[in-house]
């Protein structure tokens, strides 16, 4: 399955040598999320993890003001019973664990605004690198609701317990140098400059063992919600199954002789 380039619509698709870029596409709406970008984006997800020529996927917008607004609160707000809330919240989830659970990198290149959903897209992605104006938050809390598309549970994961808890109950934002020294952001570059440092590191993927790389990520998921006892056991299946690879052989072969390894993803 190759990845459809998508000229139109609420997320745009295309890839550029060994990178999909998957671009948000409702600039009047801040790149608000509803049901159809919600299944868009799952479905370009879909598309580039299967794609033999795509080794990593940028998730940036198409306009400087927001990465994400957030869930798009007509949309939203127009769900009549908890049997409907629920669906919602279901949709969201069913497409942010489609990133996580991607089989190859994912980047965020976030500028302006990652609200509520948009801040949970960012949480759901690899690396999240924002232009220093950038500004991330989980302000449900202001509406009277919590996070719902994996919030609580991202973000407390990702920059512990505490700081998790600050953010969702007092809903503040947290610009770009404050949320690279807790850990939300992996790097800030220059304003406007997010997309094309994401890029960058995209490339540095082109090259690598596409198959190690898929079961690192596997492996590295998976012992987040296991022991450390039966996480290391996980790593020792990930490490024998990634060492039977053409790609394990190639990568030693190519340090004992001096050259860089070509890897094929088999």
């Amino acid at each position: 399955m190759n990845l459809t380039e998508r000229h139109d619509g609420p997320v745009l698709s295309r890839v550029e040598g060994a990178t999909a870029f998957l671009t948000l596409n409702r600039p009047d709406r801040l790149n608000a999320l509803d049901e159809e970008t919600l299944a868009l984006l799952e479905a370009c997800i879909h598309e580039a993890g299967l794609d033999p020529e795509v080794r990593a996927i940028v998730i940036t917008s198409g306009t400087p003001r927001a990465f994400s607004a957030g869930a798009d609160l007509k949309w939203l707000g127009a769900a009549s019973s908890a049997a409907e809330v629920a669906s919602r919240a279901h949709r969201g989830h069913q497409t942010m664990n489609a990133v996580a659970d991607c089989p190859k990198p994912t980047i965020a290149a976030i500028e302006g605004v990652a609200f509520g959903g948009g801040c949970e897209l960012a949480l759901a992605c690899d690396y999240r690198i924002a232009g220093d104006t950038a500004r991330f938050g989980q302000p449900e809390i202001k509406l009277g609701i919590i996070p719902g598309w994996g919030g609580t549970q991202r973000l407390a994961r990702l920059i512990g317990p505490s700081r998790a808890t600050d953010m969702i109950l007092t809903g503040r934002p947290v610009h770009a140098e404050e949320a690279f020294r807790i850990g939300l952001a992996n790097s800030v570059v220059g304003a406007g400059k997010a997309l094309a440092a994401a890029t960058s590191l995209a490339d540095s993927f082109a090259s690598a063992a596409p198959l190690a790389v898929k079961v690192a990520k596997a492996t590295i998921q998976r012992g987040m919600a296991l022991s450390l006892a039966d996480g290391l056991a996980t790593e020792i299946d990930g490490f024998v199954s990634s060492f039977a690879t053409n790609d394990a052989r190639e990568g030693v072969t190519a340090f004992l002789e001096k050259r860089p390894p070509t890897f094929s993803g088999h």
